[in-house]
């Protein structure tokens, strides 16, 4: 996150979704180079490459580029572009959390240790070799081009502005506001705080956090 957050800082106001691509792939292999990592094992374990997403508003080009696993919102409407696999994973993991809360297992259990994403971690790994190779993530090779959403920006004007919102996966319900996103992130804590039923994933709430993910949401207008 920090690598590509530099990149971004230092990149010019009129790059192209090609040269991001590039340039930020560059500056991830060039972290890897740095420390002597073995790029022939990065290239077969892809679980073992630094990985992240990225979400940017390209001013210039006026776009919404959704590099990896990441949403936003344009005048209110939600875009997402989720891990093929996600909702998959997510089910399954789901699916043996009820069964076991059944059997007398209960949430401080799982809060404690989720054996429910031990149910799914082969899962996981497998679906890590599908990055770049059938979805976009930012990892140091050759970015997965058709996995990445761009959403055009519609012109606007000072009387008519278009609002944008850009957020991490920290929000599972994404909201037009910080204020309603936190609501709805509250309540889900309080009312599913293991993620297996008003919106299933494949980790929950454990033990002395806050949240399930890191938040980020900034929202704007163009």
């Amino acid at each position: 996150m920090l690598l590509i957050a530099d990149f971004i800082r230092q990149m010019p106001p009129d790059i192209t979704l090609d040269l991001f691509c590039e340039g930020v792939t560059a500056a991830i292999r060039r972290e890897y180079q740095r420390h002597h990592l073995d790029l022939a094992q990065l290239q077969e374990h892809a679980e073992q490459r630094t990985t992240a997403s990225a979400v940017i508003f390209s001013r210039y080009y006026r776009e919404i580029w959704m590099v990896g696993d990441c949403q936003c919102m344009l005048n209110g409407v939600l875009y997402e572009n989720n891990k093929p696999a996600e909702a998959v994973n997510a089910a399954k993991r789901s699916r043996f959390i009820k069964d076991a809360l059944k059997k007398g297992m209960t949430i401080k259990d799982f809060q404690q240790h989720d054996s429910g994403r031990d149910h799914i971690i082969q899962d996981i790994i497998s679906s890590c070799q599908q990055q770049n190779v059938n979805y976009a993530v930012i990892d140091g090779f050759p970015i997965y081009r058709p996995g990445i959403r761009v959403i055009p920006v519609p012109q606007s004007s000072a009387a008519n502005p278009t609002t944008i919102v850009l957020a991490s996966d920290g929000y599972p319900l994404l909201k037009s506001t910080l204020q309603e996103s936190e609501q709805a992130l509250q309540h889900l804590i309080e009312n599913d705080p293991l993620c297996i039923d008003l919106c299933p994933a494949t980790k929950g709430l454990m033990h002395g956090a806050h949240s399930f993910d890191d938040r980020t949401f900034i929202r704007f207008q163009v």
